[in-house]
């Protein structure tokens, strides 16, 4: 299954959350790919601990590869590259984790008929190795937003199943901003409808995640004052009722992550050893990870019998 990470701005947690959502099903057993997608901004190494890729490569990046100056982009095995001490000892029952990188300031670039059979070859051929497939896409509407949605309508893709994950913190600017990532002029229905798809059905292909929620119970704000804690509940009541305005409500919200003080001040995967042993993070957010990405794959939670 691919499943395509998109936000409509940037500092979302696109892509800190997306890969820790492809951390947590390969710890389940699953075969995993990471695309980096993100032309303008390859930062998925950074957050797996890859040093030898942490802005990107120079050369085989999938940059290079879509505009055809490679035959094989190039393949990272996360857990055998990474420094990150506690993904250095793979579990026994983890299956495959493997990031595929993009080229260090390869930037964004429009679509032609060649870069697109090449993309449609990428994700064929990722579909018949991995079991899941998550593809990080540039922020906004991006040359590589309109071409996943054209390879994912071309005629060798129609059996291959895909989702979209669509992340926004909970503010205002970001609900409206995300809203009309998907729904607004240009946006991903729009794209998606003109390359072919059916408008209805990539609708039930979508849905968001809320990252960086402050939860006004939780134990992080029981020093705030009355005042305070009044105001914090009031806003949350007023964005939920923006964001059902708004066609993203809380009936397609695939999850939230709460937030998270160290990922304010390191983009990471938080393991268990940070929540039980280090103590560092919360074990909320981990269990709100690991929530999402059961769900990912769950029919039931995508509307579907």
């Amino acid at each position: 299954m691919l499943v395509f990470a998109a936000s409509d701005k940037g500092g979302t947690g696109r892509s800190v959350t997306s890969a820790n959502l492809a951390y947590q099903r390969a710890l389940l057993g699953d075969h995993v790919a990471y695309v980096d997608f993100d032309f303008g901004s390859p930062t998925a190494a950074a957050v797996f601990d890859v040093p030898g890729a942490i802005r990107g490569i120079q050369e085989n990046g999938l940059h290079s590869y879509l505009e055809g100056e490679t035959n094989e982009p190039a393949k990272i095995d996360v857990w055998r590259q990474t420094e990150h001490p506690v993904l250095r000892n793979r579990p026994n029952q983890a299956g495959r984790l493997v990031l595929f990188p993009g080229n260090i300031s390869g930037g964004e670039f429009a679509t032609d008929d060649d870069t697109l059979e090449r993309c449609v070859d990428l994700l064929l051929r990722l579909n018949t190795e991995f079991d899941l497939i998550v593809v990080d896409l540039s922020a906004g509407r991006s040359y590589a937003m309109d071409m996943v949605l054209a390879a994912t309508a071309h005629p060798r893709m129609r059996h291959v199943p895909f989702r979209w994950l669509v992340f926004h913190r909970w503010t205002r600017q970001h609900v409206i901003a995300a809203a009309g990532l998907v729904h607004k002029d240009h946006g991903i229905l729009d794209c998606g409808a003109g390359h072919g798809h059916d408008r209805e059905a990539l609708r039930g292909h979508i849905r968001f995640v809320r990252a960086a929620v402050p939860d006004p119970e939780s134990p992080l704000w029981s020093q705030v004052t009355p005042a305070q804690a009044a105001w914090m509940q009031a806003c949350d009541e007023a964005l939920r009722r923006l964001a059902s305005d708004n066609r993203i409500g809380d009936s397609v919200v695939l999850g939230i992550v709460p937030l998270e003080p160290i990922l304010q001040w390191r983009e990471q995967l938080i393991t268990e050893e940070d929540v039980l042993s280090k103590q560092i993070a919360n074990k909320e957010t981990l269990e709100a990870l690991e929530e999402i990405a059961r769900r990912l794959t769950d029919d039931a939670c995508w509307g579907r019998p």
